[in-house]
């Protein structure tokens, strides 16, 4: 599997250039723009220390400002990508 195809279809975590930090599913990628669907952006969180630690173990729900979903969204300057655990509470 190449890096264009990893977590395709899998429930990602993308810290996104200047436009902040979002998850949902990895439907397409190419270089650093991506496609996800049924999308949420985070605006600021609780009970995480990092992204990384939102994705393995989730975050303070109540705490945080997370967003409605939107069906679809491209992010064109993902910086990082992070798969998001079972044990993650991410709603």
């Amino acid at each position: 599997m190449g890096l264009k195809t990893a977590f395709i279809g899998k429930k990602v975590l993308v810290r996104a250039g200047s436009a902040g930090v979002h998850y949902g599913t990895l439907v397409e990628r190419d270089g650093q723009e991506l496609l996800l669907s049924n999308a949420k952006r985070i605006w600021s969180w609780k009970g995480a220390l990092s992204l990384s630690e939102i994705a393995s173990s989730g975050l303070n729900v109540k705490e945080s400002k997370i967003s409605v979903a939107v069906d679809e969204i491209i992010l064109t300057t993902a910086v990082e990508v992070i798969l998001i655990s079972e044990a993650s509470n991410l709603p």
